[in-house]
């Protein structure tokens, strides 16, 4: 499913966007009203985080999200029944965004059936180690989910190929170092080698993530990625509202992203 989001985006001349959501954040109606909002907007697949008291790898915005949601007692089975309602009304291919303690709390094989009966086409687990995560991967494939692994840029040629040998979906790249967040943005030189690098040892799609903000960054990332990976800001754009009012203004700030995906624009 994921590689043919990617390959119609191709064929659209645009690069794909997959916007990331914490699930629960307020409460599970706004969450609703969010994903559907981004459907309609033109997302291509949405990443749906599954809120965790110790996110390593998000920043301030997304950790505060987390903790919304979980005051809201979102759970992982609430997160589930959000991916399905979703499913269920034709909306966007859901990326389950986790980390793997609350993976392996729940049960590895129980969450990959949860997952695939939720709907979910993906699961994102950016704390699990390459050397530790064969298990993982082995019970999201049976049930035909994929496992998108992230690249990050100090990571060396060797590793990185053994990285995309065994991603699934996608390979996320990770454009700068550390936790996600809009206040830094992308270093497009950089992230040009990174990329030009990883072309050269896989076919899979690249998508970016950490740190692309505005339009700005996408026409950057567009010029050499396959999708661009938006959260931190998404998240900032409705902090605060509920309902039709959040989803409001969602859509207010991806359109600008959207347009400004198309390689005519780069």
């Amino acid at each position: 499913m994921l590689e043919a989001l990617f390959e119609r985006a191709r064929r659209e001349q645009r690069a794909a966007f997959i916007p990331y959501v914490m699930a629960g954040d307020p409460d599970s109606s706004t969450t609703v009203a969010v994903v559907r909002a981004l459907t309609q907007a033109g997302a291509d697949a949405i990443e749906l985080g599954i809120p965790y008291g110790d996110p390593l790898a998000d920043g301030p915005t997304i950790a505060a999200a987390a903790a919304r949601a979980l005051a809201a007692k979102t759970t992982i089975a609430s997160v589930f029944e959000i991916a399905r309602q979703h499913r269920a009304s034709d909306g966007a291919p859901i990326v389950l965004f986790t980390y793997f303690n609350p993976v392996y709390q729940y049960g590895i094989e129980r969450f990959a059936d949860r997952a695939a009966d939720a709907g979910a086409c993906a699961v994102i687990v950016p704390d699990i180690a390459l050397e530790e995560g064969e298990g993982l991967a082995a019970s999201l494939a049976y049930k035909n989910l994929a496992m998108p692994l992230l690249v990050a840029p100090s990571t060396k040629p060797e590793r990185a190929r053994r990285i995309v040998e065994r991603s699934s979906g996608f390979v996320y790249v990770v454009s700068r170092l550390g936790v996600t967040g809009a206040g830094t943005q992308p270093s497009t030189d950089a992230l040009r080698g990174q990329v030009e690098m990883l072309r050269g040892i896989t076919t899979q799609p690249l998508a970016v993530g950490f740190g692309v903000s505005s339009p700005e960054h996408v026409r950057a990332v567009a010029r050499h990625a396959d999708g661009f990976i938006v959260g931190s800001a998404l998240v900032d754009s409705y902090a605060g509202s509920r309902g039709e009012e959040a989803a409001q203004r969602v859509r207010a700030f991806v359109e600008p992203l959207i347009a400004a995906a198309r390689y005519a624009q780069v």
